[in-house]
């Protein structure tokens, strides 16, 4: 997949993370977090050890210019104690100097559209409901994250009828 240019910018695709790119993308995700008030500083961390735990289900990063400048991470999570089919997205990050670019809503786009190819049930995603509501996004009080205020906990249903519940990240978001 390729965004389209602004004016005078080239243009970026998004591709599957490869091997050998996983220090870059600890780089990039670390730059894009630093300093942002909603960051624990462990983002990098956690898609090490989602990595390194094969829970890494879609990982996707955006190319410009031969340079990662983007990242996407979707790992499974349990709703209502029950596994298989449910994803959570991020985190998201891009390169400070290419934000407000279109760039993440790129490996947003992507990253769903490569859920949905594989028969996943929805996605769940822990953000801005303006901005994650674009994507179809939406709070659902059945579906519920321990300390966290529903408006901000978002589900995309991909089915007719979303189970909810108590939703569980992977262990590695844990780390710190």
């Amino acid at each position: 997949m390729t965004v389209p240019p602004r004016p005078g910018r080239p243009r970026v695709e998004i591709r599957d993370e490869r091997p050998g790119e996983e220090e870059a993308i600890g780089t990039l995700i670390g730059a894009a977090f630093a300093g942002a008030a909603h960051s624990g500083g462990n983002e990098a961390a956690i898609v090490a050890a989602l990595r390194r735990g094969g829970s890494l289900a879609v990982s996707l990063v955006a190319v410009e210019d031969g340079a990662i400048v983007g990242h996407v991470a979707f790992s499974p999570v349990r709703v209502g104690g029950r596994s298989g089919g449910w994803f959570g997205l991020g985190p998201v990050a891009v390169e400070p100097g290419r934000q407000l670019r279109g760039i993440g809503a790129a490996l947003i786009e992507a990253g769903l559209a490569r859920l949905r190819t594989r028969g996943a049930k929805g996605c769940v995603v822990l953000g801005e409901p303006v901005y994650y509501g674009r994507f179809g996004f939406a709070a659902d009080p059945a579906f519920r994250l321990e300390g966290v205020p529903v408006d901000y906990f978002l589900r995309l249903a991909f089915e007719a009828a979303p189970h909810g519940g108590k939703v569980e990240y992977d262990p590695a978001f844990g780390v710190g």
